[in-house]
């Protein structure tokens, strides 16, 4: 876990990674989840880390649309359990209605030759 931060830290700060292990051998499965502070880093390291050989393997970097937290989520603690609730990084403010047009706003259209 802590190479993989390492290497992915070039791009920004990471504030979650879930290296998917074997539950019987403690091993890893040769994958995880990682989860950056802010959306430009995760799009850094997919744009610069997919398709590169490290150590002679090559990694696949891509992003995620529906992470699932791992089954046995009954054994994590309240922490974690919360930061899978709410999920991580920064959250970006929501969509107001004064930077978007209201009904009444005149919006120009683009009128099509020949039409006044």
């Amino acid at each position: 876990e802590g190479d993989v931060i390492c290497v992915f830290s070039q791009y920004g700060e990471v504030v979650n990674i879930n290296l998917v292990r074997d539950k019987k051998t403690g091993k890893s499965k040769g994958f995880c989840f990682l989860c950056y502070e802010d959306q430009r880093s995760t799009i850094l390291a997919v744009d610069n880390f997919n398709g590169i050989k490290i150590k002679g393997r090559t990694i696949r970097v891509d992003h995620v649309a529906n992470y699932r937290p791992p089954k046995d989520s009954d054994d994590l603690d309240d922490v974690t359990k919360a930061l899978h609730a709410k999920g991580c990084g920064v959250k970006t403010p929501p969509h107001t209605s004064s930077d978007s047009l209201s009904e009444d706003d005149d919006v120009p259209v683009k009128k099509q030759k020949g039409e006044e």
